[in-house]
Order: structure tokens, then C-alpha cells, then sequence
């Protein structure tokens, strides 16, 4: 049992130096040996398996037992066509599905949580499944922990073990405790550390004791894996549709077969064409072709940085329209600078280049404490942690008051790591007999924890005067657009507690630092903004600092639109709602001030992005309509907690991403409103020929071969449609808003309408040249089969022609590029080749009863095709004049 064991017995028995850790090689051979570092998920679904989930359908049966009927009778080539389509059907279905899981498997694969080990003498950052027992972990707050490990080094770490206990308040760890009692529960193992729980507070480092199912976690979890399959909200109301259209299908084919009784028509030929056109009226590919759009649309996003780890969010996207950001790193470049420091009444700038600089006692001491209350490195030009930090150190290598020599001789003993509350981080240094307490952070709450001041080398009394006049230099530097960050000591004889370092302080002064925006912010900003999105930045700085490079952005015109952290403090969670939308700038703000903005903004109707990297950053990102974790800064908990990660943690992959969602909804409805027209249309022609006692136009076999590749294939491609170029251009989408909104709905339905009526005129037209008309009686075999041919020929192509009008409901096609979308051509051609196929290959044509037409019909047939793209063109046409006026 590794708690009742000393660190040195652990570390020997694992083969490990705590030093250097691991080498490279060792942990590829115990990843051999113990596996990856994963808990075990039931097995997926075969591809066989997948392909008989796509036939328990209530519809599928009752095309197979079509088939088995067909076969009984001896109509062998209508039962293998029947089942053709089913079996054809099924495999899109498996391809459709295979590729959403897999897309769903690389975003996890994406978005697996990481671990920081030593190996090699060096710290690495690692994908947790590759973490082996032996490896030293180091833990800092925010990640989770990626093993079971035995703690060899802790400094006030706290974990939070809920998932394992029970106890909601996060348990204090000592890696020097040792526990004899085999019989110690998880709970009071304070020496260990387990997997999936939650680093919240402090730091230490750990052995790694066990991984994957030899874990705590993975001895009593049941385990199942997550249900990925959850449907979108669009999903779930493209499913309602489904059902509804499919109970009006229904109804329809029953009331054929009623009037096919009394009609006396041929019952079998009635029953089989009822369930083909059930099979055609509902569009049960619909949740399919979401699923593939959805899912290529995501694995598109991620190639823009933007990780969308849940679907929803995808919608979302395209109706938010209020992005608030953090500041430094979203909207900055991340590589802070220090330009200038001040001692009481001394301002001075720090030179854009060089080194070896020297400084006064009252300088040196400032950068000094500065370097010393650090966790950052910088060496060989490069540097690692806190981006603050280690323009710190970098300050310090420039005046000769390097990191590593200072750390040597001012060895850290204790400290009260950073608090986003407090906005102070302090540090317990050795300082010649006694100790030094060293502490940085926000200029006046340093002054308020501060009785003296260093002046001269001197230590004297803190007067409000000498307060006033920190102040007044640390404003200006804000209202340059600098970062201020405060420095204060205190010499104490003996170890103290972290509680009693704050405490008493001398405050020797501040430097101003710098993070420049980023370049390409300023016209990503200029775009949300032209889209009807509002930019907000939140930020920890002061508020002149903010306003200035908000205003600088075009986030903000004046410091009217911000309010600190303190000023939002004192107003009532109405009285900040009324005033919200008149704010741009938030400062002086911590994590729980976040949750307040987003429900202040969501009370006005809004939808919300928020970004975050921090620990406390979750709530706020889960209770925003779409949570945003930075992915090179954030947190294992704030990337947990969100909708999406950016892997650059940059402001205008926000923004493209918002532009991305906005065209996958578009794309979504252009194939929904695409399918239910060409579905329509099918279920008009045959409804229409039995209402009336005309010949049918089509045959059950023809419908099915229809629905399976006209419908398809442009359907799919309409989803992966490159999108309008001027979608930012517009206001976001209100989540209210009906799918068949701004005439979507009526132009469906003249679409089906159009194509219904000429695939009638067409079997007219192929009647007539025979002598026959709509109502006439005893019309011989091969005339009907010639004239379902054109009527056939014309369902098939107008639908295909038609898609080319459904890539921007204003927009003519000539305008957006007839060839802009290469996939939704191959998709026409592909199925303008396979119709005459079936028409011209003697085989095909007897099977599925067609006969090739002569050069005459096949112009009357196209032209009969192109009326329903036309007719969309000009009402366009209309529409865009509407627009105008």
C-alpha cells in the first residue's frame, strides 16, 4: 500500500529518480507493459452491427416484407430492386454514421486532458493516456490529476475528491504524512492523490503508483461510456417534423388504397406503390444528413482552431451576439513587457533593448522581489509559465538579477500562490539569517495590506500622501494602456504561515508593462460588429489600462461604457441588467463577476459567448450559451466546462467561428428545405394520379431508386456548401426563429408543387405523342412504359437542377458561381450519368420498366426539368427588390 510508505521506498521500488524522472525510452516500455492510461469503454459497434441498426426501422419492414410478397407472386426483379434499396440505403446510413463517430473520436482525441512529467531531466507536457506508473506528475491548480500518485512534494496543495468521496470541499494534501493503518479510507489519504480528481489550490508533485483500471476510480467505477449520440436541439425538431410528415404520408398512402378499392386498380401494384411513397414522403434521411453535416462542419472548425466539443454549440454559434472576451492573450498578443518602473517619487522607462543594466537600491530591490516572487523561467531566449511572469524574469536577466542565481541564493521556503479574490501572490525566501516574505500583485491592494514604504533604502511609514501619490503615477501609467503590478516585503526571524505573510508589509513600488493587441483583432472586431455582434472585453486590469486598449480596438468609445469589479458589486442583479447593454468594458473583475455579466446580458435576451482559462472561470462558461476555454492557457477544469476551445486562444477564431456555425445552420436548411420539396413533389404526382383515376406516373421501384439517389446525394452536398460570403454581413439568427422562417417554408412548397405538376405534364406529354390522353382507358403496356419514362426523367432531373438554386434563397446561382460548389456538381452529374444508365443499359431498363427516349422528348423532358430552377431564379429576382425597396 504506497500510503503507508516512505517517498524513498516508493521512488526505489519504481525505479525512479525524482529529479530527473523517467527517460524517454523507459516510458515507451512501460507504456507496453501497462497500456495506456485509459479506463475501459464497452466495445464499439461493428460495422455489422451498425448496418442492421439502419434496418429496425418501422419503414424498412414493410419495404421487406414488399420484397417477400414480390417474391411469393414471382416479380423476382421488383424484390431484388426493393432490396437493392434497402441494402444501398442501410450502407449510407453506416457511412454516414462511421464518419460522424469518427469525427467525434478525433475531438476527443483533441480535447484529452493533458499531464506536465519530468522525463529526461526536463518537465513535458503529455496527453494523460500516455502516463506510466513511475512518472513524476507535477501538479499545479486547475488540472486534473492524470493518475493514482503517491504525493513526494506539496506546497497548501488542496484536491478536490467528490468524484471518489463523496465531500464536496476539497481535501488539504501532505506528502511528508504516512499512514500505517492498511485499513486508511481514500478520504484520509492525504499523502495520495487519484485520478479524476481536481487540483483546485496550490502545487506539488507525485509518483504515479497506478494507472487506468488499477486506479481507484477504475476499481469502483461501473463503466460506460459517455453517450455522444445526444441529438441537437434542430435534431430533435427535424425528428418532430419527421414524424409528423411521416403520420400525413401515411394517412395519404392509406387514403390511395381506399380509393384504389373502389378505383378496382390492380391491389398489389396500389399496395406496393403506397409503401414506396410512405418510404419517399418521409424523410427519414434527415437526421442522418444533419448528423454527417454537423459532424464535417465541426472537423472544418477544428482546422481553424475552433474545437467544438458539443453539436448544440454549433447552432448556438450562429445566433450569438455578444462575444465576451477575456483580455490578455485573446484580444493581446500574450508577451508582456515591462516599459517602466517607479520607487516612491522616481519614474523611469526601461530601454527597448539591451542589458546589463544597473539600478538604484530602492530599483534593485523592487526587481528583485519581482523576480523572486516568480514561477516563471526564461532561458535561452525562451520562456515558460505566466506570461506576466516571465516578462518579470526577463526584467531581472536585464539589470543582472538573474532567476537561477537569485533562487540559489534566496531559497523559497513557503508561499501563498496567487488568488484571483486577493490578486497577490507571496513567497517565503531565505535572506541571510532570517526569512523574506515577497510579495507581488494589484498596486492598491498592496497598499492596503503595506504600513511602511522604501525610500532611500529606507524603511518609513506609510502616509496617505505617499498612498496618493503611488496611485496617481500607477493611473497614469493605465491611462498609457500599461499593466500595473505592485511589489512589497517583509523580513521576518522565523518560518512563518501563509496567513501571516500578507500582512504589515513594506511596499517598495510598481513596474507598467505592456501585452501590444493582436494584429488581425481590430478587423475581426470591425466584422462581429458590421454581423450585429457586440465585442465586450473583460479583464483583471485597472479600468484606464482597459478602456484605453478597448478604445484602441474599437470595442469602446469612452470610459462611460466600463464599470469595475467593485462599482457592479454595489448595484442589484436588476439594476445591472437595465444597465448592461450600455457597457463594453468590465475591470478590475474576478471569475465570480463573470457569472454576474453573462446573466445580466442573458436577462436582456441576449445570447452569450464568454471565454475563460481559469479554475473559477467554469461556472460563468457553463452558465454562457456557448463556453469558451483558451487551449494553450486554460485549465483542464475551464476546457471541461465549455463548448468550445480555441487552440490559439485568439479573439478572431471566436469570430470565425460564429461565421462557420452561421453557414453550417444554412447549409443544414438548405438541405432540409431541398428534401421536403423533392419529397413533396413525389407525393403530389402519385397522389394526384389516383385522385383523379390516371395511370400512375411512376412506379414503386422508380420512386425508391429516386428518393435513394436524387434526394441523397445533392442533399449532402447542399450541406457542405462553401457558404455565403456576405453571412456576416447580417444579423445573428434569432434561436426563436421557425426553420421555415423568411419564406423557406412557402418556397418548399411551390418547389414540390412545380415539380409534382411538371412530372404529371411530362406522362401527359409522353401519352399524347402516343394518341393517348390522362383519362384514357385500355392504354397499351409499352406506352405507359414510355411515358413513365419522361415523367421519371423529369422527377429525377428537375430535382437535381433545383439544387442548384437551393445554395442562397436571395442570391442568384450565377452570382455565388454555378461550379463554386465542385461536390454538389459531381452529386448532379453522378446522377444525371446513373439515369441514363438505367434508362439506356437493356438490363437496368427492364428491370426497373423504362425505355429510352427519342432525341425530341429528352429536349422536352430537360426543359420541363430546368422550370423549377427558373422559377426559383425569378422570385428571387422579386425578392431582391424587396430587399432594395
Amino acid at each position: 500500500m504506497w500510503f503507508s510508505k516512505t517517498q524513498e521506498e516508493v521512488l526505489r521500488e519504481l525505479g525512479v529518480d525524482r529529479a530527473t524522472g523517467l527517460s524517454s525510452e523507459e516510458a515507451k516500455a512501460r507504456l507496453e507493459k501497462y497500456g495506456r492510461n485509459k479506463l475501459k469503454g464497452k466495445p464499439k459497434k461493428s460495422l455489422a452491427a451498425l448496418f442492421f441498426d439502419q434496418l429496425k426501422d418501422m419503414l424498412i419492414y414493410v419495404l421487406l416484407g414488399a420484397a417477400l410478397i414480390t417474391m411469393i407472386i414471382g416479380e423476382y426483379v421488383d424484390a431484388v430492386i426493393i432490396l437493392l434499396v434497402v441494402v444501398l440505403n442501410a450502407i449510407i446510413g453506416v457511412v454516414q454514421e462511421y464518419k460522424a463517430e469518427k469525427a467525434i473520436e478525433a475531438l476527443q482525441q483533441m480535447t484529452t486532458p493533458k499531464a506536465l512529467v519530468r522525463r529526461d531531466g526536463q518537465v513535458k507536457e503529455v496527453n494523460s493516456e500516455e502516463v506510466v506508473p513511475g512518472d513524476i506528475v507535477i501538479i499545479d491548480a486547475g488540472r486534473y490529476i492524470p493518475a493514482d500518485l503517491r504525493l513526494i512534494d506539496s506546497a497548501n496543495l488542496q484536491i478536490e475528491e467528490s468524484a471518489l468521496t463523496g465531500e464536496s470541499v476539497p481535501s488539504d494534501k501532505d506528502a511528508e504524512a504516512i499512514f500505517d493503518d492498511p485499513k486508511t479510507g481514500i478520504g484520509d489519504r492525504s499523502n495520495m492523490a487519484f485520478m479524476s480528481t481536481l487540483a483546485t489550490y496550490g502545487r506539488g508533485e507525485g509518483v504515479v503508483v497506478a494507472t487506468a483500471m488499477d486506479t481507484e476510480i477504475g476499481k469502483i467505477a461501473k463503466i460506460l461510456d459517455e453517450d455522444n449520440e445526444e441529438m441537437t436541439p434542430l435534431q430533435k425538431r427535424l425528428d418532430e417534423l419527421g414524424r409528423i410528415l411521416g403520420f400525413i404520408a401515411i394517412g395519404i398512402c392509406v387514403l390511395i388504397f381506399v380509393i384504389s378499392l373502389f378505383q378496382k386498380r390492380d391491389l398489389f401494384e396500389m399496395f406496393l406503390t403506397a409503401i414506396s411513397l410512405a418510404v419517399a414522403a418521409i424523410p427519414e434521411g434527415l437526421a442522418a444528413i444533419v448528423a454527417i453535416v454537423l459532424a464535417l462542419g465541426v472537423q472544418r472548425m477544428s482546422k481553424i482552431n475552433a474545437i467544438v466539443k458539443k453539436l448544440p454549440a454549433v447552432e448556438t454559434l450562429g445566433s450569438v451576439n455578444i462575444i465576451c472576451s477575456d483580455k490578455t492573450g485573446t484580444l493581446t498578443q500574450n508577451k508582456m513587457t515591462v516599459v517602466k518602473y517607479y520607487t516612491l517619487n522616481n519614474l523611469k522607462d526601461v530601454p527597448a533593448e539591451g542589458s546589463n543594466f544597473s539600478a538604484s537600491q530602492d530599483e534593485a530591490e523592487l526587481i528583485k522581489t519581482f523576480v523572486l516572487c516568480s514561477d516563471a523561467t526564461y532561458e535561452n531566449g525562451q520562456g515558460t509559465g505566466d506570461p506576466t511572469e516571465v516578462a518579470l524574469v526577463v526584467l531581472g536577466n536585464r539589470y543582472n538579477l538573474e532567476k537561477n542565481e537569485l533562487n540559489s541564493k534566496h531559497q523559497r521556503v513557503a508561499e501563498k500562490p496567487f488568488d484571483s479574490d486577493r490578486k497577490l501572490m507571496s513567497t517565503l525566501n531565505v535572506e541571510g539569517n532570517g526569512y523574506r516574505v515577497h510579495t507581488k500583485g494589484a498596486i492598491d491592494n498592496i497598499l492596503k495590506i503595506s504600513t511602511h514604504a522604501l525610500v532611500n533604502g529606507k524603511r518609513v511609514p506609510l502616509t496617505e500622501e505617499m498612498k496618493a501619490n503611488y496611485l496617481k503615477s500607477a493611473d497614469e501609467m493605465s491611462d498609457n494602456a500599461l499593466r500595473v503590478l505592485g511589489a512589497a516585503y517583509k523580513d521576518t526571524d522565523s518560518m512563518i504561515s501563509p496567513e501571516e505573510m500578507e500582512k504589515d508589509l513594506t511596499v517598495i513600488g510598481f513596474v507598467g508593462m505592456i501585452d501590444p493587441p493582436r494584429l488581425e483583432v481590430k478587423d475581426s472586431i470591425r466584422v462581429a460588429k458590421m454581423a450585429g455582434i457586440t465585442p465586450v472585453m473583460i479583464t483583471g486590469d485597472h479600468k484606464n489600462t482597459a478602456v484605453a486598449i478597448a478604445k484602441e480596438l474599437g470595442i469602446a468609445d469612452s470610459i462611460d461604457q466600463s464599470i469595475t469589479g467593485a462599482e457592479i458589486d454595489q448595484l442589484s442583479d436588476e439594476e445591472f441588467s437595465k444597465k448592461i447593454n450600455s457597457l463594453r468594458v468590465f475591470a478590475r473583475v474576478s471569475p465570480e463577476h463573470k457569472v454576474k455579466i453573462v446573466r445580466a446580458f442573458k436577462a436582456q435576451g441576449n445570447i452569450v459567448s464568454m471565454t475563460g482559462d481559469g479554475v473559477n472561470d467554469a461556472p460563468s462558461l457553463k452558465y454562457a450559451d456557448i463556453g469558451v476555454a483558451m487551449g494553450i492557457t486554460g485549465t483542464d477544469v475551464s476546457k471541461g466546462a465549455s463548448d468550445m476551445i480555441l487552440t490559439d486562444d485568439n479573439f478572431t477564431t471566436i469570430v470565425h467561428a460564429i461565421e462557420e456555425g452561421r453557414n453550417i445552420y444554412n447549409n443544414i436548411k438548405k438541405s432540409v428545405i431541398f428534401l421536403l420539396s423533392c419529397n413533396l413533389g413525389e407525393v403530389i404526382t402519385i397522389f394526384a394520379s389516383i385522385l383523379f383515376f390516371w395511370p400512375v406516373p411512376l412506379m414503386p421501384t422508380q420512386i425508391l431508386w429516386i428518393n435513394l439517389i436524387t434526394d441523397t446525394l445533392p442533399a449532402i452536398a447542399l450541406g457542405v456548401d462553401p457558404g455565403d460570403s456576405d453571412i456576416m454581413k447580417k444579423k445573428p439568427r434569432n434561436p426563436k426563429e421557425s426553420f421555415f422562417a423568411k419564406g423557406a417554408g412557402l418556397r418548399a412548397i411551390i418547389g414540390g408543387v412545380l415539380i409534382g405538376a411538371l412530372t404529371l405534364l411530362a406522362f401527359f406529354f409522353g401519352l399524347r405523342e402516343h394518341g393517348y390522353t390522362l383519362g384514357s382507358e385500355n392504354i397499351p403496356e409499352e406506352v405507359l412504359i414510355y411515358a413513365r419514362t419522361m415523367s421519371f426523367v423529369v422527377l429525377a432531373a428537375s430535382q437535381l437542377f433545383y439544387s442548384l438554386t437551393m445554395r442562397n434563397p436571395v442570391k442568384s446561382i450565377f452570382r455565388i458561381g454555378l461550379f463554386s460548389n465542385k461536390y454538389l456538381i459531381g452529386a448532379i452529374v453522378v446522377g444525371i450519368f446513373l439515369q441514363l444508365m438505367v434508362i439506356s443499359v437493356p438490363f437496368l431498363a427492364g428491370a426497373f420498366n423504362l425505355h429510352n427516349l427519342s432525341l425530341n422528348d429528352w429536349g422536352i423532358v430537360i426543359l420541363l426539368a430546368l422550370i423549377p430552377l427558373a422559377a426559383n431564379e425569378i422570385i428571387k429576382i422579386f425578392m431582391r427588390k424587396t430587399e432594395r425597396d
